[in-house]
């Protein structure tokens, strides 16, 4: 596996394999490696003739320093995960590379993607989340470029702004992964001790007895959001930033839940933020129901 921490590093090994004809995937990351990652490299690799990860923590994304501090960072262990799942090559750059100095240019996405959810949740994220994706995608140079379900607003942004700009990178999506006791697999995962997992996993589940409540027939969202709430609100130290339910087609907000929607949540367990979400009417999520 070959590794490059320059933008012309990476161009040029991107190039050379695109005048011979080869077609490139990329999974950008921000480290602490976990099986999703690694499902979303097995995606790539099935899909494209070389894979390219990157690993960078993007600092214009975080609107705490605390949090960005606490990032998780585990780099020779993603290396050594990157090198076994078969990844070509790695992408490694600096914040100096990124950003350097004098750097003054961001994307800015307006409408129903970015108003809502994390959006207004994170002042700034998903400023930050467009211009670094765009500028990984100037270095590498993509066919494919694949992310996780995970942050569907995310992803759902990033495509759309793919697609507005006209870039020549066709996004793809993968499936969200699960621990054995239902929790969406997150590198913040790894921030939480035993205590505070057990406070979390009252996230899938309320998500999860939503997504059964749905199925017997309640359709009242803030019902739907309630059940989530009595979930995690029962334990101390956990917050909950928002629950609301939004329905895919012009990713709007709704009062009654149909098949077209998701539940989507994010709630803070002793200071570490998660997220997940449910589409209503899917199939039940792995968790333990009392």
């Amino acid at each position: 596996m070959e590794q490059f921490t320059t933008i012309a590093e990476q161009r040029a090994w991107s190039r050379a394999h695109q005048r011979e004809g080869k077609t490139i995937a990329f999974v950008p990351t921000m480290g602490a490696l976990h099986a999703g990652h690694l499902s979303l490299i097995a995606q790539a690799k099935a899909a494209a003739d070389v894979v390219v990860a990157s690993i960078f923590v993007n600092p214009t994304q975080f609107d705490n320093p605390e949090d960005l501090a606490a990032y998780p960072r585990a780099l020779p262990a993603d290396l050594a995960m990157l090198t076994a799942a078969g990844v070509d090559a790695v992408y490694l750059p600096t914040v100096g590379e990124m950003y350097p100095d004098g750097y003054c240019t961001f994307i800015e996405m307006v409408g129903p993607l970015t108003d809502k959810l994390c959006a207004v949740a994170r002042p700034g994220h998903f400023r930050g989340v467009c211009t670094v994706v765009a500028k990984l995608f100037g270095a590498v140079t993509p066919d494919i470029a694949i992310f996780g379900e995970k942050d569907l607003q995310q992803v759902l942004i990033i495509s759309r702004m793919a697609a507005d700009l006209n870039l020549p990178v066709e996004v793809r999506v993968g499936a969200t992964l699960r621990d054995p006791d239902g929790m969406a697999m997150s590198s913040r995962n790894a921030r939480l001790s035993p205590a505070s997992r057990e406070k979390a996993l009252g996230l899938p589940r309320g998500l999860e007895l939503a997504n059964q409540a749905f199925k017997e027939g309640e359709r009242t969202g803030m019902k739907l959001i309630e059940i989530v709430a009595g979930e995690l609100l029962v334990h101390e130290g956990v917050e909950l930033d928002y629950c609301d339910l939004v329905k895919l087609a012009g990713f709007k907000e709704i009062e009654h839940a149909d098949d077209a929607c998701v539940l989507a949540a994010a709630v803070f367990v002793d200071g570490v933020r998660l997220i997940d979400h449910v589409h209503l009417g899917s199939e039940s999520l792995p968790v333990v129901i009392e």
